[in-house]
């Protein structure tokens, strides 16, 4: 797994929500090279792409012409250069960060916490979590229950990461009939994610949760064979197997790195079985 290194010189930290970077700090020029190059895009193009030459391209890459803000936040939106970032590249530039970083706890961000805890409750009786960027649990309906019964209490002490939760032996794991092609599916998604924003911390996840047992296939075929258009969660709940297939939600045009990172996954039953079967729990 491949991965971009060094973008970061300085020490960045946030104080009241606000970004800043001290120590050496690489030229602006090489952020925006590497992030090119991460993305597979020669100068031509994102001259192409962004109405600005190559020449200046080249230019400010190599440090020859230094960039407005205004243009490093060109480049870096079309580079789709997380928001975090972005703040990093300003600051290498010389300029005041653009982008603020709230605790969830924040008043700032309670607009988007009630809207986040309305589409949990009405998503009822269904599973639906609210996570970080990092998988770690901001909230979940009461229905997750059904999923995190019988699980180490460790794994679901704060902060709760829900894929060390879903992976780990001691988890969700032993009780997920199609435990082979679920990991998969989670290890893929958590590959790309970490690829795409360079986020240590992901990486580190992704090699944390590859040393876990791959599990064995328990599921027998399911349906009618019909072919699958997605991968489904099927899990044991006591006597009963249930399958899910989720869907991902984030907020739009978020300004907010903390916003920018967060996600619902909700669960929906991938059969009237299912269904009925969470209807029948939520009602006892």
């Amino acid at each position: 797994m491949r991965r971009l290194t060094g973008l970061r010189a300085g020490t960045v930290t946030r104080v009241g929500g606000v970004t800043t970077m001290s120590g050496p700090v690489r030229p602006v020029g090489e952020l925006l090279r590497d992030w090119r190059r991460s993305r597979g895009m020669s100068q031509l193009d994102l001259s192409i792409e962004t109405g600005v030459s190559t020449r200046h391209l080249s230019f400010v890459e190599t440090g020859r012409s230094r960039p407005s803000p205004e243009l490093i936040l060109r480049l870096a939106d079309r580079l789709d250069v997380p928001l975090a970032e972005r703040n990093t590249m300003l600051l290498a530039g010389g300029y005041a960060p653009a982008y603020p970083s709230h605790e969830v706890s924040d008043p700032h961000l309670a607009p988007v916490l009630t809207a986040a805890r309305q589409l949990l409750h009405g998503h009822g009786p269904y599973p639906a979590v609210l996570l970080d960027r990092h998988w770690n649990l901001v909230e979940a309906n009461p229905a997750v229950a059904v999923l995190t019964a019988g699980a180490a209490p460790h794994l679901l002490a704060s902060p709760v990461n829900v894929l060390r939760l879903s992976l780990h032996p001691d988890g969700m794991a032993p009780r997920i009939l199609n435990l082979p092609e679920w990991r998969a599916h989670l290890l893929s998604r958590l590959h790309q994610q970490a690829v795409t924003t360079n986020d240590a911390a992901l990486y580190e996840l992704h090699e944390e949760l590859r040393g876990y047992p791959a599990g064995t296939d328990h599921a027998p075929p399911a349906g009618d064979g019909a072919p699958r258009v997605v991968i489904p969660l099927r899990y044991r709940h006591g006597d009963r197997e249930l399958s899910f297939i989720s869907t991902t939600t984030v907020f739009g045009t978020p300004l907010d790195i903390t916003v920018a990172g967060l996600a619902i996954e909700a669960f929906f039953p991938a059969d009237p079985a299912t269904a009925e079967t969470l209807h029948a729990l939520a009602a006892a």
